[in-house]
């Protein structure tokens, strides 16, 4: 059986959609991108069991600040 497909972030557009799946792939992590209709956000998807590798991936990328040096 397939497992479920969660969301791991709201991308406002399609390049930062791709720049997420983009960053998921590197890390071994399989996603997809879905929007109920063109006028809705662009919803990342991840498999659940995937779900917690997936935020802290997003999270290193998004937050290198936090990671370079703190004082």
């Amino acid at each position: 059986m397939a497992d479920r497909m969660v969301q791991v972030a709201v991308a406002g557009d399609t390049a930062e959609a791709e720049e997420l799946q983009e960053l998921l792939r590197n890390a071994g992590i399989d996603s997809s991108v879905e929007a109920e209709t063109d006028d809705d956000p662009l919803t990342v998807l991840v498999p659940e069991d995937s779900l917690e590798a997936a935020q802290d991936a997003i999270e290193a990328l998004s937050e290198p600040d936090e990671i370079i040096g703190e004082p």
